[in-house]
């Protein structure tokens, strides 16, 4: 129950990351991502000088590695693409897309030891497919005056923005079980000052990627949403994640991201200033009853309960 509680509470910080791009449209992807991570570096540096000496003996050459290719696949790349896919598609469309997180993450997921099979997460994942799919149906459709070229550059960088973050879904909760020595609450703020490395090193860029010639106030405007994504999503959102990730199998771990998506659309109806439509109801509901069905496959079973053909067949 309480990895459960710790996943509901991430979801609802990262659902944040789906409206700053419309609250910042002045600024392109990269903007948006080297300011948030600037952010998030920064704060996450702070944080760890304290306990630096205690944690610099366990941290080798491999660890600063995957420290590197989970901040890029999982924060840089993975914001850059979201953020395009947002403001290309709209909040509806990229939720859609992300929305099969839980899918991607629970099918790698189901190879691992102890995982449990598939064929007892199908109705989960059916669940959470429907649920997706009531999202997006209406988002698929271009508005008025609207070009479908970029509608569907919108989203490829959606589906990028899925397999960059099922990358470091995947790779991360690996690590944290391999962890002894490394609290994770500590990885997600080692995680936070590598990005926030390579968001410095990728600073002097921006002149060259986007245009810079804006207000003060959107300056100010950035700056703010930036470093409350940066506190509120990276900070607390990915400790909390972190800690889901050492309590629950990866299998529902993948499940736990739908609320990423609900809250995604909770903010969109508030920012929009309107009511759910009824798809977008019966896909909250669907991804509920999935995260459910989830919750059921895990249940530890009795002996009588058991599939035999469970035990004869090994996991995909």
């Amino acid at each position: 129950m309480a990895g459960t509680l710790y996943g509901v509470a991430a979801g609802a910080l990262w659902g944040l990351v789906f409206v700053a791009p419309e609250i910042c449209g002045d600024f392109g992807p990269f903007h948006q991502s080297v300011a948030r991570y600037l952010f998030y570096g920064a704060i996450a540096l702070l944080l760890i000088a304290p306990r630096w000496k205690r944690l610099r003996p366990h941290l080798g050459r491999q660890e600063w590695l995957g420290l590197l290719w989970l901040s890029l696949a999982g924060n840089i790349v993975y914001y850059i693409l979201l953020a395009s896919a947002v403001q290309l598609a709209g909040i509806a469309l990229s939720s859609l897309v992300v929305g099969f997180l839980p899918v991607t993450i629970t099918i790698v997921g189901s190879r691992d030891k102890g995982a449990v099979p598939l064929t007892r997460l199908a109705p989960s994942l059916l669940l959470c497919v429907a649920g997706a799919a009531c999202i997006g149906w209406e988002a698929m459709l271009p508005a008025a005056g609207e070009v479908g070229a970029t509608r569907w550059l919108g989203l490829l960088a959606a589906v990028g923005a899925l397999l960059s973050w099922t990358c470091f879904a995947v790779g991360n909760a690996r690590w944290l079980n391999r962890l002894e020595n490394i609290s994770e609450h500590d990885w997600s703020l080692l995680t936070g000052v590598a990005t926030g490395g390579i968001a410095l090193l990728a600073t002097p860029l921006l002149p060259l990627l986007e245009d810079t010639s804006h207000s003060a106030d959107a300056w100010a405007r950035l700056a703010l949403v930036s470093a409350a994504i940066a506190l509120f999503a990276s900070i607390i959102g990915n400790a909390l994640w972190n800690r889901m990730s050492r309590l629950l199998p990866l299998t529902l771990v993948g499940q736990m991201i739908l609320f990423e998506t609900l809250f995604a659309i909770l903010y969109a109806c508030l920012w929009e200033s309107r009511l759910p439509t009824l798809p977008e109801a019966a896909a909250f509901v669907l991804l509920v009853l999935g995260v459910v069905a989830c919750l059921a496959a895990h249940r530890p079973r009795s002996p009588k309960e058991v599939d035999p053909l469970e035990t004869a067949h090994p996991p995909l």
